[in-house]
């Protein structure tokens, strides 16, 4: 308790010398052992960053000692100590590796002789042994916090404990091993090269004694990227069998495992049905909901009726967490059998009027959209639903979505104007937002739907929403009454399916905004490059996770990856990083920056470079992000030498080093400037880059870099800088864009791609190479023999340009055995330069 109190009033404390020597003496190694844990915990929470060093004799000496109880002080004691002094903490590596190997003994000796009255603070202790172990688990946990920057120290310490063979009968703490799979998942992850060992270290712990560890094994081997259905029948067969288990959370665990695999690999989990069946009437709804969910992915389209009539009866039973479950199940059944939509769009319209929160009706919604969007003979239908639904929605978002989907979806229908009443009421029954999404809705039907009648009807109802309390309201009413009357602005407005790129867009007026100097000409939106609808919708299902994503728990040490930004976010964040450069700030805005990085070097070896090409006005800066993978060298002036080729028409200004680099400092860029010789020409060209630096190796009793180094080289890849470089992809309606460009400048040459070995793989390479938008789904061949793919993009401006210019090109190509592929390039631009770009690049 006096520990406790000590711990509580250090936060407040101004002078804390003299408790800490009280402390001190409670950590003398003759002592009881129920006190040195205590002394551990409590001196760990009072000294400060200065202080580490000084006790760093009593933590490295608790570390190995022979008490789990007063190991385990120290190794958590040490965790939290890590952020104030990393450096000083890292020098414990071999105590820490010590408590990995050693031993465990009990953690009570000490203090039941204490208790009892047979213990003397002069006489020592006697160490019993135990079985816990939990000093690995600990000690495991701190040797990974030492090391996570360095991945090949992970991947070496995994397989000396684990992966080897050798260090199965060392870590034995059930919780440690399942630390180890953590470490081995995200070492197979990052090395393709011990896959193999890592998958079969993990298949042995399928046999281990511990229930904990062959779940987590299993989870492990089932989450592996791109795991093949072969892989996994060993790790189904364990599950199966814990799908009997008397224990829940074992039942739990299986099934819940089991249903994600089945996302993914819904053949190979179908060999479970059986079992899945009988847990349909688990007492414990969580697992009976799991196992419908896994039969729905793997169930054929006979047994749907059945399933969707179980569902039914329990349904009210679970809460909206396992409702969204289910939901998701049937969203992607949907899709799996378009045949049986009409029943599961009768069970989702009936969840859809029960109770529920704005999370489950707001993945009710989202699959009938789905539905909608994929299966068009539920389209009607479907709407008919959303409608009814709105007429007694309580989410004004939910409202709105359904509103805006329906301006969209209605005037497609046979009778669309059954769905004006609807949307009417909306106007007069709602509050502002959702009336104000009601008039756009409305709008549309009067431009998209041919039929006189129709528009005028629209027409008097928008004149009524003229005298609407709301701004917005009668602002939007207004410009739609002025849109029915002149036909080109409908087209742009209404019918117009592309939308601006938003994170350009931000980006390109937030640097608008900071330069002063551009503020004398109007801000240009045509150099903002447009997305259609499908994109943007594509982007938005790619980032929005599953309902078993979501309940499934985090992993503390092996995180999911992050999503990849897209490439207007990555332009935004590269435009930040360059903005703050004092050396760059003269060189205006950044016009463009490459969509990823260029990899160098392979990610194994132990300097990972790549790059990223940045364009301005007059100039090109190549960023690269190196890597030291090494764990004793520090590099210190980090320089890459760029040699562009003869004509490339740049000339080299500075480069811009990396002071120090360490493997746990993670990466660092070099910047190197070329200024454009002629910048009305768009520069291309191939550079041979080389990495050049000072190596120092690390003295390891103080981890500081010793003062002599020597000067060292390291060759990477040639880098290309071409056509994609300048071009943006954009959105725009082909064929008409294709006509208005028909006076500029323009160009037709024909090509013989005799590498290529199909159509698609033409077009794939035509797409990388050029760096525009493939159209209309043009990528996609339909044929094997003929195909035309329609491309466009935005060039950026070359030097005393206004604005990006627009870009298209149309690839007709033919195939023929043995022949490759012939292609007639037609190329139209805005820009004279801009059409010579694309049509050099190929």
């Amino acid at each position: 308790m006096v520990y406790l109190v000590i711990k509580e009033l250090s936060k407040i404390a101004e002078d804390v010398i003299m408790v800490t020597s009280s402390i001190m003496k409670d950590m003398q190694p003759n002592l009881e052992v129920v006190y040195r844990p205590n002394a551990i915990r409590a001196l760990a929470r009072i000294i400060d960053a200065q202080s580490v060093q000084s006790v760093e004799r009593f933590f490295k000496s608790a570390l190995v000692d022979r008490s789990s109880s007063i190991s385990s002080a120290s190794l958590v004691s040490s965790y939290h100590l890590f952020p104030l002094s990393p450096t000083t903490i890292k020098r414990w590596a071999n105590e820490a590796q010590e408590a990995v190997n050693a031993k465990a003994v009990s953690s009570y000796s000490g203090a039941s002789a204490y208790f009892s009255g047979g213990g003397s603070s002069n006489s020592g202790y006697q160490a019993v042994a135990s079985s816990s172990y939990i000093m690995q688990y600990h000690a495991l946990g701190l040797l990974y916090l030492m090391r996570e920057k360095d991945r090949m120290a992970i991947t070496k310490m995994v397989q000396q404990l684990g992966a080897s063979g050798k260090g199965s009968s060392i870590v034995r703490n059930p919780m440690a091993v399942c630390m180890l799979i953590r470490f081995a998942r995200k070492v197979m992850d990052e090395d393709p090269n011990v896959r193999k060992q890592m998958h079969e270290y993990l298949e042995t712990l399928l046999r281990h004694k511990s229930e904990m560890v062959n779940i987590e094994a299993a989870r492990a081997i089932a989450e592996m990227r791109d795991v093949q259905t072969g892989d996994l029948y060993k790790t189904i067969a364990v599950l199966q069998l814990f799908l009997s288990s008397p224990k829940p959370v074992i039942k739990f665990a299986a099934v819940k495992t089991l249903s994600k695999l089945a996302q993914t690999h819904p053949q190979a989990v179908s060999a479970v049905n059986v079992e899945m069946e009988n847990l349909i009437t688990d007492s414990n709804r969580s697992v009976a909901t799991y196992a419908i969910t896994t039969l729905l992915k793997t169930g054929n389209e006979a047994s749907v009726d059945r399933l969707m009539k179980q569902i039914s009866s329990f349904m009210a039973d679970i809460t909206d967490e396992f409702k969204i479950i289910v939901v998701d199940a049937i969203r992607s059944l949907c899709i799996k059998f378009p045949s049986k939509q009409a029943v599961m769009l009768s069970f989702l319209s009936g969840v859809l009027r029960d109770e529920g929160g704005y999370d489950f009706k707001y993945a009710v919604v989202d699959a009938i959209f789905d539905m909608i969007k994929y299966i068009g003979d539920s389209r009607d239908t479907a709407l008919a639903h959303l409608c009814e639904f709105i007429e007694d929605c309580e989410f004004t978002k939910l409202s709105v979505r359904i509103l805006h989907l329906l301006g969209i979806e209605g005037p497609k229908t046979p009778n669309p104007t059954k769905f004006i009443r609807y949307i009417y009421n909306r106007v007069v029954l709602e509050n502002a937002v959702v009336r104000a999404a009601a008039v756009s809705s409305l709008a549309k039907f009067g431009v998209c739907v041919n039929d006189p009648n129709v528009m005028k009807s629209v027409n008097v109802l928008m004149r009524r929403c003229l005298d609407d309390v709301d701004d917005e309201v009668r602002d939007r009413a207004a410009m739609y009454i002025k849109v029915l009357e002149e036909k080109s602005l409908a087209d742009v407005l209404v019918k117009d399916e592309a939308q601006f790129s938003l994170a350009t867009l931000e980006e390109q007026l937030v640097s608008y905004v900071q330069d002063e100097g551009a503020h004398s000409a109007a801000f240009d939106i045509s150099s903002v490059p447009k997305v259609s609808r499908e994109q943007a919708q594509a982007e938005v299902a790619q980032s929005r996770p599953s309902a078993l994503d979501i309940a499934g728990p985090s992993s503390a040490v092996v995180a999911e990856p992050t999503p990849t930004p897209s490439a207007a976010e990555a332009q935004s964040s590269y435009a930040a990083q360059l903005a703050a450069i004092p050396e760059l700030q003269s060189y205006g805005p950044v016009l463009k920056s490459s969509a990823r990085p260029v990899e160098l070097t392979e990610s194994e070896t132990e300097y990972v470079v790549s790059a990223v090409k940045h364009i301005f006005k007059e100039h090109i800066v190549f960023q690269f992000n190196v890597s030291n993978t090494i764990p004793d060298t520090v590099l210190e002036q980090v320089a890459v030498i760029t040699q562009p080729s003869p004509d490339s028409g740049l000339v080299e200004d500075f480069i811009i080093p990396i002071e120090s680099l360490t493997s746990a400092s993670g990466s660092g860029q070099v910047y190197v400037s070329f200024t454009r010789e002629q910048p009305e020409e768009y520069a291309v060209g191939t550079f041979e880059c080389g990495l050049k630096f000072v190596s120092k190796e690390v003295d390891p009793s103080s981890g500081q870099p010793e003062e002599e180094g020597y000067d060292d080289e390291y060759q990477v890849e040639e880098l290309d800088l071409g056509a994609a470089d300048y071009i943006t992809p954009t959105y725009v309606t082909f064929a008409s864009e294709w006509d208005k460009l028909a006076s500029s400048p323009s160009l037709v040459e024909t090509f013989a791609l005799s590498s290529s070995e199909s159509l698609k793989e033409a077009c794939n390479s035509l797409i990388e190479v050029l760096g525009m938008l493939p159209l209309g789904g043009s990528e996609t061949p339909t044929s094997a023999s003929v195909h035309t793919l329609q491309l466009a993009g935005l060039v950026v401006p070359s030097n005393g340009a206004e604005g990006s210019s627009k870009v298209l090109a149309r690839c007709r190509m033919t195939f023929a055995a043995g022949e490759g592929v012939t292609l007639e390039l037609g190329v139209r631009a805005e820009n004279e330069e801009a059409a010579k770009l694309v049509m050099a690049a190929i």
